[in-house]
């Protein structure tokens, strides 16, 4: 018997690819956003997630809700207090859905949140875990982090069932930001100074999150925990930089600087953050998730990026 499964933010990078999925397996999914188009699944449009009857009809009969809907982290902020528009559409919305869910019977409650809940950077220390303490750095860490607070409170005051998944960069075809302009510059086959770079980064396909977001709406061993995303696979800057070339079947042409002259450079153009993504160790834990879920990624890294650019390369 299939399930109703309520994914909001089905417009967006993750949600679209998570709706669509469960669609195809036969779920009675409906995808919530704001905006209108044919999307290949059921959507309800929704004007405000804080209208407590926005979305009462949407979420009658749910077994299961998959919050994706956020405002997305940004190198370049506009807003002119960053942390209260985070705080606004991450926390505050979040726990509105949540709670709305709670009192319409939902019974488990998927957030997809973020790895910068618990920092920016594993240089020097191992891996992240995902029951250590966490150590958000800016207004969209402390936002999602703020929000997994509320959301555990919640399950506490109600009984419906939480999940949390914290999910490093994700990459996939259609996927935009920093990758995408990395992606660019590869395929236009310029040089980057990136050839000398020995840190280590997880990462995670798009299939592989979103297979593991089903798995957390039934697993019961997922009601009310914390689990990281990543592909099992950590790679450093250059390495990544030449799986991508390979998979595009393009030559890698990097340039073997020094981090510390990257560091510098950066730094004086004010593109410090950038270097830091770039230069920086950020890798996860996963054993949680395997062993507590009897999960694994089903793509490797070089799959994973090979299948996301045999569907993106006419886009190119």
């Amino acid at each position: 018997m299939s399930r109703k499964i309520v994914v909001t933010g089905a417009s967006g990078f993750v949600g679209h690819a998570l709706a669509r999925r469960l669609h195809c397996e036969g779920e009675q999914v409906l995808g919530i956003c704001r905006s209108d188009g044919n999307f290949g699944f059921p959507v309800a449009k929704i004007p405000s997630f804080d209208d407590p009857g926005a979305l009462a009809e949407s979420l009658n009969g749910a077994d299961a809700v998959v919050h994706c809907a956020a405002r997305a982290h940004q190198m370049q902020d506009t807003a002119e207090d960053p942390l209260s528009a985070f705080r606004k559409i991450n926390r505050d919305m979040t726990l509105s859905v949540a709670r709305q869910s709670a009192e319409r019977g939902v019974s488990r409650f998927v957030f997809l949140s973020t790895i910068k809940v618990n920092g920016e950077s594993t240089s020097g220390r191992g891996p992240f875990t995902p029951d250590e303490s966490a150590h958000p750095e800016d207004p969209y860490g402390f936002s999602k982090f703020e929000a997994e607070q509320g959301l555990i409170e919640l399950a506490s005051e109600t009984g419906m069932e939480v999940v949390i998944i914290r999910p490093p960069l994700v990459y996939g075809p259609g996927v935009k930001g920093n990758f995408a302009s990395m992606i660019k510059l590869v395929h236009r086959g310029l040089p980057l100074p990136l050839g000398a770079v020995h840190n280590k980064r997880s990462l995670v396909a798009l299939e592989n999150l979103v297979d593991l977001i089903i798995t957390c709406t039934y697993h019961p061993a997922a009601a009310n925990e914390v689990f990281l995303a990543s592909d099992g696979d950590d790679l450093s800057t250059t390495e990544l930089l030449r799986a991508v070339a390979v998979a595009m079947g393009k030559p890698s042409r990097l340039v073997p600087l020094p981090s510390g002259l990257l560091t510098a450079g950066a730094t004086i153009l004010g593109k410090k953050a950038v270097a830091r993504r770039l230069l920086d160790s950020l890798q996860v834990d996963i054993s949680k998730t395997r062993d507590l879920l009897d999960w694994q990624p089903p793509l490797s890294v070089d799959d994973g990026l090979r299948r996301s650019f045999l569907i993106a390369k006419d886009k190119l």
